[in-house]
């Protein structure tokens, strides 16, 4: 390996949660970009919604676990617990997974902590935590073998060992790019398979579900997807901690025996989030809740749209069988690649 050079999930690792990394600056990921989380309290209705059914299945335990991995600042905790019903939220334990530290301010039922726990009983959800858990790149070469891509503090990129051992299979099988073009690329999802494995693996019974934006392996992207984030806009992803790094999650590659994959829009549609415009007859019965009405049709239409939030992708695990079927399963359909990441403009 040259020196001053790193594999990207070395440097990503640094760039993202190391000291004075991106994820631990004190504007937390809503300084930089907009998720669901942030789009509308809806987002945070919906899972309060799937908790409250979670809590239903499992039959109204004494502790009911609401685990939300890759938190942020405790945003879509806050929501959830300020939506549920009373009897719900009194027996709800909720955790906050995060590598930054506690923020100021936050509701004290919440614990903070930096490993997901286990043996819980309930939901654990992760909006957006798997597209940042660091990947290693491939590229091909001249020949069409695929290397490891190493890179510099500055982003500057260059060609290392071919990819090998678990890498190399787990490539042939997900992601195939030997022999392709020169400059075909992949991102080696493995390190998120085994994170989503530790997840799962944490519920004694629940359900579980990791919201991010995905491809399948019928429509990889020849390029790859790795991208920075900073202050809104997509820049070129240079890990020095100026900037998120993220690639597209391998959704079918992360899915155990049992999961199921949904959009969004059908997942959050299952849970009551209709974008419809309110009936005109409110309009003069009730301008104001009308416009009330009017409003929130314009934020569930954002977080279901089929080109943006609504194309994102659920994968939805059942952890012992009262869980099962709380989602629908998803629909036969093609691969058609995975939405880019709304800027704080939407």
């Amino acid at each position: 390996m040259a020196s001053g050079t790193r594999t990207w999930s070395a440097a990503t690792e640094a760039a993202l949660y190391g000291p004075g990394g991106f994820y631990r600056r004190p504007e937390g990921p809503a300084g930089h970009f907009r998720t669901s989380v942030h789009a509308s309290a809806l987002y945070a209705g919906a899972v309060a919604e799937l908790l409250r059914r979670v809590d239903e299945a499992l039959g109204h335990p004494a502790e009911l676990a609401f685990t939300d991995v890759g938190a942020g600042r405790g945003e879509l905790l806050t929501g959830v617990l300020g939506q549920l019903p009373a009897d719900v939220a009194a027996r709800v334990r909720p955790y906050a997974v995060e590598r930054a530290d506690r923020p100021a301010g936050l509701d004290a039922r919440i614990t903070w902590v930096g490993d997901i726990p286990d043996g819980t009983e309930g939901l654990l959800f992760a909006n957006e935590w798997l597209d940042n858990v660091p990947v290693d790149v491939a590229e091909t070469d001249a020949e069409g073998v695929a290397r490891q891509v190493l890179v510099q503090e500055d982003g500057e990129e260059l060609l290392g060992e071919p990819v090998a051992g678990e890498d190399a299979a787990w490539l042939a099988r997900w992601w195939p790019v030997e022999g392709a073009p020169p400059g075909t690329r992949a991102e080696v999802g493995r390190p998120r398979d085994a994170a989503w494995a530790r997840a799962v693996g944490s519920l004694r019974a629940g359900l579980a579900v990791a919201v991010d934006y995905a491809h399948e392996r019928a429509g990889r992207p020849p390029f790859g997807t790795l991208a920075g984030f900073r202050e809104g806009r997509e820049v070129r992803p240079v890990p020095d901690g100026s900037c998120d790094i993220t690639a597209h999650v391998a959704m079918d590659a992360c899915a155990r025996p049992g999961s199921t994959v949904l959009t969004q829009r059908e997942a959050l549609r299952a849970l009551g989030v209709d974008g419809g415009r309110p009936p005109l007859s409110l309009a003069s019965a009730d301008p104001a809740a009308y416009v009330r009405a009017l409003g929130r049709a314009g934020e569930a239409a954002e977080l279901t749209s089929p080109g943006g939030l609504g194309a994102f992708g659920w994968l939805v695990h059942p952890v012992g069988e009262a869980c099962r079927g709380l989602l629908p399963e998803a629909p036969e359909r093609a691969s058609d690649g995975a939405p880019d990441r709304p800027g704080p403009e939407g």
